[in-house]
């Protein structure tokens, strides 16, 4: 696709600078030194939505972990991310259970007019950079909040390389983080799209059907197997679409379009609740949040990026 990396989370070219995360401790010394703030996974950002850059003299700063993760250079000053999951705001009920979709913010008494906010409830509205720094900071801090011990030996292990790595003192093992690689299927016959919903979204809520991609298997493969074990329905021609980066926690989403081969939809109830084939007058109707059974898909999730430039006839 000519517009692949327009995805939300697609990238907006930050200097990464690799070679540099060695230097982490007199990086975070320069007066020009910045760190993006996380709280138990959100991010810290302004009342307008954007990602807050703070001093390393911030006061916000006094409770942060000890281990800072250095994202890159912006305007050839370091930047970092650091994390106060240790902080409990007035009122907080740390015993709540999952919710689908977060839209609460917790404001920080030492950082007025900021509050912390799921990045899912905020992803449309940061710009490429913002979104490319929040994603990057949430998917490395997930990683070390489970991978505290030592996958060979079971030995503690520590943070090192200005958080892109994690040490094993007991056996000197390294360990880096791990990105899991997802296929997300807009599968088509004609003028219709296939949809399906996993158990427990929310009513309405239907998408791509998606799936891990198993060791020793290619894109175009998993998406045959997936979309089968899932549906029911055999896929033929695979093709590559774009791919978009997911911190929850720590994915890759590569978009595939694939040829369906006959239309005979058999669900696997372990897999998915439900299953439909969707045409285009019907989608549009859905995009206008006017269909009586389908929610519009998640605006900056890639099946939303990838059903709207179908319908606009786009994936070249």
């Amino acid at each position: 696709m000519k517009n692949a990396e327009t995805v939300t989370f697609g990238g907006s070219g930050l200097d990464r600078a690799a070679h540099l995360r060695g230097q982490a401790e007199k990086l975070a010394e320069r007066q020009g030194a910045r760190t993006i703030l996380l709280w138990r996974g959100k991010i810290l950002i302004t009342a307008t939505d954007q990602l807050c850059r703070l001093p390393m003299t911030a006061a916000i700063l006094d409770g942060v972990s000890a281990d800072l993760i250095f994202l890159g250079l912006e305007d050839e000053n370091p930047l970092f991310a650091a994390d106060i999951s240790a902080w409990v705001p007035d009122g907080f009920d740390a015993t709540a259970g999952f919710s689908f979709f977060d839209d609460t913010r917790q404001l920080y008494p030492a950082a007025p007019d900021t509050g912390f906010a799921d990045i899912r409830a905020v992803m449309t509205c940061l710009s490429p950079r913002d979104a490319e720094l929040a994603a990057t900071a949430k998917a490395v801090m997930e990683w070390h909040r489970s991978h505290w011990f030592c996958a060979r030996c079971g030995a503690e292990s520590a943070a090192s390389m200005a958080g892109w790595q994690r040490d094993c003192s007991a056996c000197g093992s390294h360990h880096f983080p791990r990105t899991d690689p997802v296929v997300i299927m807009l599968i088509t016959q004609g003028n219709n799209v296939l949809m399906g919903r996993s158990p427990g979204w929310p009513e309405g809520m239907y998408s791509l059907l998606a799936g891990f991609i198993e060791p020793g298997e290619t894109m175009e493969a998993a998406v045959r197997r997936e979309v089968f074990e899932e549906s029911g329905v055999r896929v033929g021609d695979v093709r590559y679409l774009a791919s978009q980066p997911w911190p929850f926690p720590a994915s890759l989403m590569f978009g595939c379009a694939g040829e369906a081969l006959d239309n005979n939809i058999t669900i696997d109830p372990s897999e998915i609740e439900d299953a439909l084939w969707v045409n285009r007058e019907e989608m549009v109707r859905v995009f206008a949040g006017q269909h009586p059974k389908i929610n519009p898909t998640r605006k900056g999730a890639i099946a939303h990026f990838l059903l709207e430039n179908w319908l606009a006839d786009r994936l070249d």
